[in-house]
């Protein structure tokens, strides 16, 4: 497979554009917004029997983002909590399945440390991809979601921030122990401001996914980030756009699967 990260930079923007889109193998699965810590131990198991089981029929996996609650950076790997996850990872690449993972807001700063460690491929936000060798295989735009909750203007501001190449290196120059305390303050303020956000906000904005979808050439869309399940259509100049959202996970297994026919919510 070409490399998806050059490939999601492709030209669109113009109506009827089709960006180049880099093909992966099928059975394709996709998941998001596990929220992986060690206070969480049934959605570890879950994760972990996943990876041993309905994973190793896939012949591509799509982790799209939030795979950990938290990451502080690839110089955590030693931890024996994150050895564990990265062992999984890599049992399951190497068993045949190609993994592919794109940071989310909670683990941002996952980089080609943890890549190397786990088998993964790194993806770029958004990435565009073929589900299948053939020409005329859906293409699908793959994102974690939240740069699309546009309406939270708040949150946007704090995710330009965050996302900025020097403030990363200067974040991640500070001692690891010094990292981690100031992610566990900030969670918690995440949490208090949410409880006074409306929920609408929260959500993804329809006019910031039409452009999406203009920009790519009207693919299909999946996402995460938003914790809210299900299948949507959205009319973009004419066209129809479905727009699948991935489901957090709570103890339990759950995924997107794309055959070569249909997709299925497991």
């Amino acid at each position: 497979m070409s490399d998806p990260r050059t490939q999601a930079a492709a030209t669109g923007g113009r109506a009827g554009d089709e960006p180049e889109a880099a093909s992966v193998a099928l059975p394709a699965f996709f998941i998001s917004d596990l929220h992986l810590s060690e206070d969480q131990p049934d959605t570890v198991a879950a994760f972990v029997d996943f990876l041993a089981g309905p994973a190793r029929d896939a012949g591509s996996l799509f982790i799209l983002g939030d795979l950990f609650e938290y990451w502080a950076g690839d110089d955590d790997l030693e931890a024996p909590f994150n050895q564990r996850i990265a062992s999984a990872l890599r049992a399951l690449a190497a068993s045949g399945t190609a993994v592919y993972f794109m940071v989310g807001n909670r683990d941002l700063l996952a980089g080609h440390g943890l890549a190397a460690a786990t088998g993964m491929q790194l993806l770029a936000d958004p990435a565009l991809v073929r589900l299948g060798q053939h020409e005329t295989a859906p293409r699908v735009l793959l994102s974690h979601g939240d740069a699309l909750c546009t309406d939270d203007t708040a949150y946007q501001a704090y995710r330009r921030q965050v996302r900025d190449p020097a403030w990363q290196a200067g974040f991640l120059s500070q001692p690891l122990a010094a990292r981690k305390a100031f992610i566990a303050s900030l969670r918690q303020q995440s949490e208090r401001a949410k409880q006074d956000k409306a929920m609408t906000i929260m959500d993804v904005n329809p006019d910031a996914v039409a452009a999406l979808l203009r920009e790519y050439g009207y693919p299909e869309l999946i996402h995460g980030h938003t914790h809210r399940p299900g299948q949507h259509t959205h009319l973009v100049d004419g066209r129809q756009c479905g727009r699948h959202v991935l489901a957090d996970w709570h103890g339990r297994a759950r995924w997107l699967a794309y055959d070569g026919t249909r997709f299925t919510s497991l």
